[in-house]
Parts: structure tokens; sequence; C-alpha cells
């Protein structure tokens, strides 16, 4: 390496802003987890106090927490969640919530067809296409071999 590269290496590093990284992966397992509590928390409370079976409550929860999710985007929460958390806020269902909300509320002033509905599924739609895709991969892939 030439004596100008090594400067310029040595200005990008004295330069760049300090990373976090364990701050950040701290937050990202705590803020996650407490997304994952509180809806097992819902859960149990479904369970135990409205008295729904087993079955109900794994339908209810996910469709709390997505609704939730949502709800906290439209109120501009979340983001701020996001902000301080990081990718704590992805993994749960409630990120998937927020992908989709996000940019239907972005795109509202370009109308409900051509902004919302076109721009809805922007971020989620690959996840939506890959996942279902490699879901019925998998699926016919395990029919094949007897599982």
């Amino acid at each position: 390496m030439n004596n100008s590269n090594q400067e310029y290496l040595d200005y990008i590093e004295k330069n760049s802003p300090k990373s976090k990284l364990w701050r950040n992966m701290l937050l990202a397992f705590l803020v996650g987890g407490g997304i994952c509590t509180i809806g097992q928390g819902i859960g149990d409370i479904y369970e135990k106090v409205w008295g729904l079976n087993e079955e109900s409550v794994k339908n209810a929860v996910p469709i709390t927490m997505i609704f939730l999710g949502a709800l906290f985007t439209g109120f501009n929460l979340y983001h701020k969640l996001a902000k301080f958390a990081g990718a704590g806020t992805l993994v749960p269902i409630t990120g998937f919530a927020n992908a989709v909300v996000s940019p239907a509320i972005e795109f509202k002033k370009e109308g409900y067809v051509l902004g919302v509905a076109a721009k809805m599924f922007t971020i989620a739609g690959p996840v939506l296409v890959y996942g279902i895709n490699a879901a019925i991969a998998v699926g016919m892939l395990g029919y094949l071999m007897g599982y």
C-alpha cells in the first residue's frame, strides 16, 4: 500500500464516528426480547383471563401484535423506538407490520391506489415473495422425502 492510501485510511479512521457495537447489541436484545415478552404476556392474558384455547391464542396473538405494530407506527412511536433500539425492532412480527404501514403512510399524499396500495409492500413484498416461495420449496421437499 502506498503512502497516500495509508494517509487516506488514517484520515477515515480518525474522522469516522465510533461504533457503539456492544451498546447497540444490548439494546437490540433487550428491546426485541421485550417486544416478544409483551406478546407472550398478551397470549397469557388471552389464555388465562379470557379462557381462549391454545389454537385461538396462536391466532389472536399475532393479530394483536400486528395491530399494535401498525398502531405505534401510525402514531410515530415505532420509529422512535427503532431509532433507540436499532435491529431489536426488526425481528418480531411488529417490525413486519411497521415495514408495511410506514410506506403506506409516507405515500398517502399520492392517493390511495398509486400511493398507499402501490407502495405498501415495497419493503415487505420481497420478504413475502421469497418467504412464500421458500415455504413452498421446503414443503414440497418434505413431502417428497416423506415427512
